[in-house]
């Protein structure tokens, strides 16, 4: 139990620091090697691992610290929380209130960290005059929305919801799903978009460097700097012909 709520925890929090740092790359690319630079980045990993240390061994410690009697065996996958609570036989109201607040304060909070990010960065992608750009600047965040998506959804459906609806069946599926069918699904989600989203960043970057200058100005200085003649048209090819201030 201990380390699925340190991994548990410790993927929210790494979550919201992805989110972070797709909101700096968008609306601040300028900015975005100074404020995301290698300590800001060791730091935001440590942290996330550090919470997800010390909540792992809190619940873990006081769920165990309960009397339990009865049978030894958990009708579940895992050995979760909800479920272990089931086979307490004192009043478990404090541990549940516990569960809750774990819940908002390490998933919720980050998801909500994690949905303001993307109010910025949707606000700032609609600012685009380019309907292309827009979709291919969408496109560059769309592997991180259905990670959060599968991960969050589950997550919060199955310890956010009162315990009178608790089901058994239901929180095996829930469980199986977000440890086992997420993860599987992450190595997939993210190569599908991995290279197509380092040449869009690459596009937001240069555009918000240069300011408002004709693109094929950035073209032949790209040229002079001995960049390929491929990646060049590609650049060409998603800033369309126009010229704009980003």
């Amino acid at each position: 139990m201990y380390f699925f709520t340190l991994f548990g925890i410790t993927e929210c929090c790494l979550l919201a620091a992805m989110a972070y740092d797709r909101y700096v790359a968008i609306c601040n690319p300028l900015r975005y090697n100074i404020v995301m630079n290698k300590g800001v980045c060791t730091w935001l990993a440590a942290a996330s691992w550090m919470v997800g240390v010390l909540v792992g061994l809190g619940q873990t410690n006081y769920v165990f610290s309960l009397t339990y009697c009865g049978p030894n065996r958990i009708n579940h996958f895992f050995c979760d929380i909800p479920p272990l609570l089931k086979l307490a036989c004192g009043d478990t109201f404090m541990n549940v209130i516990a569960v809750y607040m774990v819940a908002l304060l390490f998933i919720t909070a980050p998801f909500m960290l994690i949905l303001v990010s993307y109010i910025y960065i949707i606000t700032s992608i609609l600012r685009m005059p380019s309907p292309e750009g827009r979709r291919k600047a969408f496109s560059t965040c769309s592997s991180h929305l259905i990670v959060v998506s599968l991960f969050y959804g589950s997550g919060i459906f199955t310890y956010l919801k009162p315990k009178s609806s608790y089901s058994t069946e239901t929180d095996k599926f829930l469980a199986l799903f977000y440890t086992v069918v997420t993860s599987m699904l992450n190595p997939i989600i993210y190569s599908l978009r991995n290279k197509e989203g380092e040449c869009k960043v690459a596009w937001l970057n240069i555009s918000s460097a240069f300011g408002f200058m004709f693109h094929c100005h950035i073209f032949n200085t790209l040229q002079e700097l001995g960049m390929l003649d491929r990646a060049i048209d590609l650049i060409q090819e998603l800033c369309s012909s126009y010229t704009t201030t980003i």
